[in-house]
């Protein structure tokens, strides 16, 4: 049986690591005890079960500390990096609004972190979208010139999801903590995946989203600096838990299953970052091999090690997407897939809208094999060359 009959046999090959990665079966064993036998609520102080409880949601918020470098009483579990970005953008402008108005972001940022800059546009304040070079990077020394005596918060992704670059974040941090700044950082891609310190990184605000780094669903975390204090308005009201920051009932499952994957994550970091590494560079050879013409959309010098953003001349993205029924990759983020538009990303780095529109993500993790990236790379191959083929044609007959 031939490798693309095995696929079709055994199900397509999963490679949008980016959008959502599988929850490891060590993380599911860990949760599944607080389903249904330490099923107690956390903030119930009067008995066992309530401690039980308790006790399991602080060891889980030691071990995303320890993963980034924090204090256990810095991180303030939400339900994803979407809230957490949320939280850490509006409520530091709120609260901190008569001290200024202006805000810095830039313009390849995850689209719950533009929504939030543009509703606080309409609250009054500024906001500077900042350009980035065309590998993706944002330029330290714009950066610096762009902050105000009213500059409040400079948010920037740690690595993006679309095109999986690494930001200067140390470097970033200097120059906030320097001018007096607020630093947030989204890192739903980045934790886990790349060494992170907020101390040594100067950072003030980071969000994490658990299924990003092989965790649940529906829990994420957003650290906040102590010292220097950070001070938030909360999003809503209620009982006042975790720190007053964030109320609600803490899902005691779900932040083991988060605390779990950061402790997994932080184990076996180099490790396994190695691994994918070197799949990716198999895969960038096949490809290269067979389709000498396919350009990878953002720098190789820093960048995580799964993500690869590919862009194949002369074809449609989505087709090859719609084509590729043995495997799963995406055109760009899954949390604008209602878009038809090419990539606002890729064109923000300099992208006609013929090559945005011919550009696929694919992302790989700690579960791909190294024979589902050849699997793909022939798949990909053989699609790629059918679609470049009929255009081809069609542009004969146009043309005739």
């Amino acid at each position: 049986m031939s490798a693309l009959s095995q696929t079709a046999a055994k199900g397509p090959i999963y490679l949008d690591n980016q959008a959502t990665t599988p929850t490891d079966p060590r993380i599911v064993d860990a949760m599944l005890p607080y389903f249904t036998e330490k099923f107690g609520n956390p903030h119930s102080g009067g008995h066992s079960f309530g401690w039980e409880a308790a006790d399991a949601i602080e060891a889980a918020r030691q071990k995303v500390a320890t993963l980034i470098g924090a204090e256990a009483r810095e991180i303030v579990f939400t339900s994803g990096a979407t809230e957490s970005n949320n939280l850490a953008i509006k409520g530091l402008a709120r609260f901190n609004k008569s001290r200024g108005d202006h805000l810095i972001t830039t313009k390849i940022e995850h689209k719950c972190v533009l929504e939030s800059f543009h509703r606080l546009e309409h609250e009054g304040f500024r906001v500077t979208y900042m350009d980035v070079s065309p590998d993706g990077l944002i330029d330290l020394q714009d950066l610096s010139a762009a902050i105000e005596d009213k500059t409040l918060l400079v948010s920037v992704i740690g690595v993006h999801n679309e095109v999986g670059v690494i930001q200067p974040l140390s470097e970033i941090g200097e120059i906030c903590r320097a001018r007096g700044v607020y630093f947030h950082t989204d890192c739903a891609q980045a934790t886990g995946k790349i060494e992170l310190n907020v101390e040594t990184m100067k950072i003030d605000l980071l969000s994490i989203s658990g299924h990003k780094m092989y965790g649940p669903m529906g829990i994420g975390a957003l650290y906040v600096r102590r010292r220097p204090r950070v001070r938030l308005e909360p999003l809503f009201d209620g009982g006042g838990q975790e720190r007053g920051f964030r109320a609600g009932t803490l899902p005691t499952p779900l932040c083991v299953g988060l605390g779990e994957a950061a402790e997994l994550a932080r184990i076996g970091l180099a490790e396994e970052a190695g691994r994918i590494e070197a799949q990716r560079n198999m895969m960038i050879e096949l490809l290269r091999s067979q389709l000498p013409d396919v350009h990878i959309n953002g720098t190789m010098d820093a960048r995580v090690a799964g993500n690869l953003n590919l862009m194949f001349p002369g074809i449609s993205g989505d087709d090859l997407v719609s084509c590729l029924k043995g495997l799963a990759i995406s055109t760009g983020s899954a949390c604008t897939s209602a878009t038809v538009e090419p990539s606002y990303v890729l064109k923000a780095m300099g992208l006609n809208e013929a090559d945005a529109g011919a550009s696929v993500r694919v992302g790989i993790g700690r579960f791909t094999t190294d024979d589902e990236v050849r699997t793909a790379c022939e798949l990909i191959v053989n699609e790629v060359l059918k679609l470049q083929n009929t255009a081809g044609r069609s542009s004969s007959v146009s043309a005739a």
